[in-house]
Protein backbone atom coordinates (compact mmCIF):
# COMPACT_ATOMS: atom_id res chain seq x y z
CA UNK A 1 0.00 0.00 0.00
CA UNK A 2 1.49 3.26 -1.08
CA UNK A 3 0.96 5.98 1.91
CA UNK A 4 0.87 9.43 0.55
CA UNK A 5 1.65 12.19 2.81
CA UNK A 6 -0.61 15.36 2.12
CA UNK A 7 0.63 19.03 3.68
CA UNK A 8 0.48 22.49 3.18
CA UNK A 9 -0.19 25.84 5.32
CA UNK A 10 -2.99 27.24 7.18
CA UNK A 11 -5.45 28.37 4.10
CA UNK A 12 -3.51 27.06 1.28
CA UNK A 13 -6.07 24.61 0.04
CA UNK A 14 -5.06 21.14 1.58
CA UNK A 15 -7.92 20.23 2.84
CA UNK A 16 -9.85 20.92 -0.52
CA UNK A 17 -7.04 18.50 -2.39
CA UNK A 18 -8.12 15.91 0.54
CA UNK A 19 -11.69 16.18 -0.63
CA UNK A 20 -10.57 15.78 -4.44
CA UNK A 21 -8.47 12.81 -3.67
CA UNK A 22 -11.38 11.14 -1.63
CA UNK A 23 -13.33 11.78 -4.31
CA UNK A 24 -11.47 9.87 -6.33
CA UNK A 25 -11.74 6.85 -4.31
CA UNK A 26 -8.92 6.72 -2.12
CA UNK A 27 -9.21 7.09 1.84
CA UNK A 28 -8.08 9.72 3.90
CA UNK A 29 -6.52 10.03 7.53
CA UNK A 30 -7.70 13.39 8.13
CA UNK A 31 -4.82 14.36 11.52
CA UNK A 32 -7.12 17.41 12.37
CA UNK A 33 -10.20 14.66 12.94
CA UNK A 34 -7.64 12.05 14.91
CA UNK A 35 -6.64 15.04 17.03
CA UNK A 36 -10.46 15.87 17.65
CA UNK A 37 -11.32 12.22 18.04
CA UNK A 38 -8.26 11.91 21.12
CA UNK A 39 -9.68 15.06 22.98
CA UNK A 40 -13.27 14.07 23.37
CA UNK A 41 -15.08 14.35 26.46
CA UNK A 42 -14.07 11.63 28.91
CA UNK A 43 -10.73 11.25 27.62
CA UNK A 44 -7.55 10.87 29.54
CA UNK A 45 -6.05 13.84 27.24
CA UNK A 46 -8.61 15.98 28.33
CA UNK A 47 -8.35 15.85 31.27
CA UNK A 48 -5.00 16.46 30.98
CA UNK A 49 -5.48 19.69 29.68
CA UNK A 50 -8.27 20.89 32.03
CA UNK A 51 -5.64 19.80 34.66
CA UNK A 52 -2.80 21.83 32.89
CA UNK A 53 -5.05 25.19 32.14
CA UNK A 54 -6.93 24.77 35.32
CA UNK A 55 -6.85 28.96 35.69
CA UNK A 56 -8.93 29.11 32.31
CA UNK A 57 -12.29 28.50 32.65
CA UNK A 58 -13.54 29.32 29.87
CA UNK A 59 -11.82 26.19 27.81
CA UNK A 60 -14.84 23.53 28.41
CA UNK A 61 -17.83 23.95 27.39
CA UNK A 62 -20.84 24.21 30.03
CA UNK A 63 -23.50 22.34 27.80
CA UNK A 64 -21.19 19.17 26.72
CA UNK A 65 -18.11 19.11 28.72
CA UNK A 66 -16.69 19.69 25.17
CA UNK A 67 -13.48 21.54 24.95
CA UNK A 68 -13.55 24.98 23.57
CA UNK A 69 -11.33 24.72 21.02
CA UNK A 70 -11.33 28.56 19.98
CA UNK A 71 -10.21 29.18 23.03
CA UNK A 72 -7.52 26.57 23.42
CA UNK A 73 -6.23 27.54 20.29
CA UNK A 74 -6.32 31.03 20.78
CA UNK A 75 -3.54 30.04 23.92
CA UNK A 76 -1.86 28.18 22.25
CA UNK A 77 -1.04 29.73 19.16
CA UNK A 78 0.51 32.96 21.07
CA UNK A 79 1.90 30.97 23.68
CA UNK A 80 5.24 28.77 21.83
CA UNK A 81 5.72 26.95 25.28
CA UNK A 82 1.83 26.05 25.75
CA UNK A 83 2.50 24.72 22.27
CA UNK A 84 4.87 21.97 22.64
CA UNK A 85 3.40 21.11 26.00
CA UNK A 86 -0.09 20.25 23.51
CA UNK A 87 2.40 19.04 20.51
CA UNK A 88 3.74 16.69 23.50
CA UNK A 89 0.46 15.42 24.68
CA UNK A 90 -1.05 14.67 21.33
CA UNK A 91 0.76 13.41 18.91
CA UNK A 92 1.78 9.99 20.44
CA UNK A 93 -1.84 9.87 20.77
CA UNK A 94 -2.36 10.79 17.11
CA UNK A 95 0.26 8.21 15.94
CA UNK A 96 -1.06 5.77 17.47
CA UNK A 97 -4.64 6.15 15.78
CA UNK A 98 -2.60 6.74 12.43
CA UNK A 99 -1.47 3.31 12.90
CA UNK A 100 -4.43 1.49 13.41
CA UNK A 101 -6.02 3.07 10.30
CA UNK A 102 -3.47 2.24 7.69
CA UNK A 103 -3.59 -1.46 9.13
CA UNK A 104 -7.44 -1.47 8.65
CA UNK A 105 -6.83 0.31 5.63
CA UNK A 106 -4.06 -2.31 4.01
CA UNK A 107 -6.55 -5.24 5.37
CA UNK A 108 -9.21 -3.74 2.90
CA UNK A 109 -6.84 -4.21 0.52
CA UNK A 110 -6.97 -0.40 -0.30
CA UNK A 111 -3.58 0.18 -2.63
CA UNK A 112 -3.59 4.14 -1.88
CA UNK A 113 -3.90 5.66 1.44
CA UNK A 114 -3.43 9.34 2.22
CA UNK A 115 -2.15 10.81 5.57
CA UNK A 116 -3.46 14.74 5.69
CA UNK A 117 -1.86 16.78 8.15
CA UNK A 118 -0.37 20.38 8.76
CA UNK A 119 2.27 19.13 10.59
CA UNK A 120 3.72 16.42 8.19
CA UNK A 121 7.27 17.92 7.68
CA UNK A 122 7.86 19.58 11.16
CA UNK A 123 7.26 16.21 13.02
CA UNK A 124 9.58 14.04 10.71
CA UNK A 125 5.83 12.11 9.94
CA UNK A 126 7.13 12.64 6.01
CA UNK A 127 9.71 10.16 6.15
CA UNK A 128 7.40 7.14 6.90
CA UNK A 129 5.49 8.53 3.51
CA UNK A 130 6.60 6.65 -0.04
CA UNK A 131 5.21 9.99 -1.44
CA UNK A 132 4.82 14.03 -0.29
CA UNK A 133 2.80 16.19 -1.51
CA UNK A 134 2.80 19.90 -0.72
CA UNK A 135 -0.13 22.08 -1.55
CA UNK A 136 1.54 25.43 -1.74
CA UNK A 137 0.41 28.87 -2.09
CA UNK A 138 1.81 32.57 -1.58
CA UNK A 139 1.83 34.14 2.00
CA UNK A 140 -0.26 36.93 0.86
CA UNK A 141 -2.87 34.97 -0.30
CA UNK A 142 -2.91 33.12 2.60
CA UNK A 143 -3.47 35.62 4.56
CA UNK A 144 -6.16 36.86 2.39
CA UNK A 145 -8.15 33.41 2.39
CA UNK A 146 -7.39 33.31 6.52
CA UNK A 147 -9.03 36.52 6.66
CA UNK A 148 -12.24 35.85 4.42
CA UNK A 149 -12.96 32.55 6.30
CA UNK A 150 -12.45 33.99 9.75
CA UNK A 151 -13.42 37.86 9.61
CA UNK A 152 -13.58 38.10 13.60
CA UNK A 153 -9.73 37.54 13.62
CA UNK A 154 -7.32 39.71 14.50
CA UNK A 155 -4.36 41.53 12.23
CA UNK A 156 -1.62 39.45 14.95
CA UNK A 157 -4.29 36.33 15.33
CA UNK A 158 -4.13 35.90 11.29
CA UNK A 159 0.04 36.84 11.93
CA UNK A 160 0.52 34.06 14.99
CA UNK A 161 -1.57 31.37 13.00
CA UNK A 162 0.45 31.55 10.09
CA UNK A 163 4.30 31.87 12.03
CA UNK A 164 2.78 28.82 13.71
CA UNK A 165 4.12 27.02 10.93
CA UNK A 166 7.17 26.14 9.45
CA UNK A 167 6.91 28.96 6.44
CA UNK A 168 5.19 27.01 2.65
CA UNK A 169 8.59 27.93 0.79
CA UNK A 170 10.75 25.88 3.58
CA UNK A 171 8.44 22.62 2.94
CA UNK A 172 9.15 22.90 -0.91
CA UNK A 173 11.79 20.88 -0.91
CA UNK A 174 10.10 17.65 0.86
CA UNK A 175 8.09 17.10 -1.95
CA UNK A 176 7.88 14.76 -4.30
CA UNK A 177 4.73 16.46 -6.16
CA UNK A 178 3.71 20.09 -5.68
CA UNK A 179 0.21 21.23 -5.98
CA UNK A 180 0.50 24.99 -6.71
CA UNK A 181 -3.17 26.60 -5.61
CA UNK A 182 -2.87 30.10 -6.58
CA UNK A 183 -5.21 29.88 -9.44
CA UNK A 184 -9.32 28.75 -9.59
CA UNK A 185 -11.04 25.78 -8.47
CA UNK A 186 -10.69 24.37 -11.83
CA UNK A 187 -7.22 24.29 -12.39
CA UNK A 188 -6.73 23.07 -9.02
CA UNK A 189 -9.09 20.34 -10.04
CA UNK A 190 -6.93 19.30 -12.89
CA UNK A 191 -3.82 18.93 -11.15
CA UNK A 192 -5.15 16.60 -8.67
CA UNK A 193 -6.29 14.45 -11.49
CA UNK A 194 -3.47 14.62 -13.20
CA UNK A 195 -1.57 13.23 -9.91
CA UNK A 196 -4.22 10.64 -9.26
CA UNK A 197 -3.57 8.92 -13.21
CA UNK A 198 0.37 9.16 -12.36
CA UNK A 199 -0.36 6.80 -9.51
CA UNK A 200 -2.38 4.39 -10.90
CA UNK A 201 0.13 4.60 -13.97
CA UNK A 202 2.83 3.88 -11.80
CA UNK A 203 1.17 1.58 -9.33
CA UNK A 204 2.43 -2.20 -10.63
CA UNK A 205 -0.31 -4.41 -9.37
CA UNK A 206 1.41 -7.64 -8.93
CA UNK A 207 3.68 -6.15 -6.83
CA UNK A 208 1.18 -4.76 -4.46
CA UNK A 209 -0.55 -7.95 -5.04
CA UNK A 210 2.07 -10.11 -3.23
CA UNK A 211 2.71 -7.07 -0.85
CA UNK A 212 -1.33 -7.46 0.36
CA UNK A 213 -1.06 -11.32 0.23
CA UNK A 214 2.29 -12.19 2.02
CA UNK A 215 2.54 -9.63 4.86
CA UNK A 216 5.99 -9.76 5.66
CA UNK A 217 7.06 -8.46 2.05
CA UNK A 218 4.54 -5.48 2.59
CA UNK A 219 6.62 -5.00 5.48
CA UNK A 220 9.91 -5.10 4.31
CA UNK A 221 8.76 -2.75 1.90
CA UNK A 222 7.50 -0.43 4.08
CA UNK A 223 10.48 -0.57 6.43
CA UNK A 224 12.84 -0.02 3.51
CA UNK A 225 11.37 3.36 2.69
CA UNK A 226 11.34 4.49 6.28
CA UNK A 227 15.34 3.70 5.89
CA UNK A 228 15.63 5.46 2.68
CA UNK A 229 14.16 8.80 3.74
CA UNK A 230 15.70 8.92 7.48
CA UNK A 231 19.37 7.45 6.49
CA UNK A 232 19.36 7.91 3.13
CA UNK A 233 17.47 10.76 1.06
CA UNK A 234 16.88 13.23 4.57
CA UNK A 235 15.85 15.79 2.02
CA UNK A 236 16.41 16.74 -1.11
CA UNK A 237 19.44 18.84 -2.77
CA UNK A 238 18.42 22.90 -3.34
CA UNK A 239 19.57 22.02 -7.12
CA UNK A 240 16.91 19.45 -7.76
CA UNK A 241 14.08 22.23 -6.83
CA UNK A 242 13.97 23.33 -10.90
CA UNK A 243 14.49 20.17 -12.19
CA UNK A 244 11.70 18.37 -10.41
CA UNK A 245 9.41 21.52 -11.11
CA UNK A 246 10.01 21.10 -14.44
CA UNK A 247 9.70 18.01 -14.60
CA UNK A 248 5.97 18.60 -12.90
CA UNK A 249 5.07 20.97 -15.90
CA UNK A 250 4.07 22.73 -12.86
CA UNK A 251 4.39 26.61 -13.90
CA UNK A 252 3.76 28.58 -10.90
CA UNK A 253 6.15 26.28 -9.48
CA UNK A 254 8.70 26.28 -11.57
CA UNK A 255 8.29 30.82 -12.02
CA UNK A 256 9.03 30.45 -8.06
CA UNK A 257 11.99 28.46 -7.93
CA UNK A 258 13.65 30.13 -11.67
CA UNK A 259 13.06 33.71 -9.10
CA UNK A 260 14.90 32.32 -6.15
CA UNK A 261 17.78 33.52 -5.56
CA UNK A 262 20.88 32.02 -3.80
CA UNK A 263 19.68 33.59 -0.45
CA UNK A 264 16.76 32.06 -0.54
CA UNK A 265 18.04 28.92 -1.28
CA UNK A 266 19.98 28.78 2.27
CA UNK A 267 17.30 29.93 4.08
CA UNK A 268 15.44 27.11 2.70
CA UNK A 269 17.79 24.35 3.21
CA UNK A 270 18.43 26.11 7.35
CA UNK A 271 14.81 25.75 7.58
CA UNK A 272 14.84 22.56 6.36
CA UNK A 273 17.31 21.36 8.67
CA UNK A 274 15.29 22.39 11.50
CA UNK A 275 12.10 21.02 10.87
CA UNK A 276 14.55 17.73 10.08
CA UNK A 277 14.86 17.74 13.39
CA UNK A 278 11.53 17.11 14.35
CA UNK A 279 10.73 20.27 16.08
CA UNK A 280 7.71 20.25 17.75
CA UNK A 281 6.08 23.41 18.81
CA UNK A 282 5.16 24.49 15.37
CA UNK A 283 1.79 24.28 15.53
CA UNK A 284 -0.76 22.21 16.98
CA UNK A 285 -2.64 19.61 14.75
CA UNK A 286 -6.41 20.47 15.08
CA UNK A 287 -6.21 23.64 16.29
CA UNK A 288 -5.03 25.36 12.90
CA UNK A 289 -8.40 26.79 12.01
CA UNK A 290 -8.60 24.93 8.88
CA UNK A 291 -6.25 25.17 5.29
CA UNK A 292 -9.41 25.24 2.98
CA UNK A 293 -8.96 26.40 -0.68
Amino acid sequence: MLVIGLTGGIASGKSTVAGLLKSYGIPIIDLDQLARKVVEPGSKALRSIKEHFKDEHDLINPNNQSLNRERLGQIVFNDPAQRRWLDRLLHPLIRRLILYQLIKNWIKGYKITVIDSPLLVETGMWKFCGKVIIVYCSEQLQTQRLKARNPNLSESDVKSRISSQTPLKSKLIYGDHIIENSGSLTDLEKQVERLVWKFEKDHNRLIWFFNWVVPPIGLLNGFLVIVYKALIKKTPKSDNIRRRANSHHNRGYADLCDGTSKKFLRKTQNSSQSADSNISGTGSIGFSNGDHH
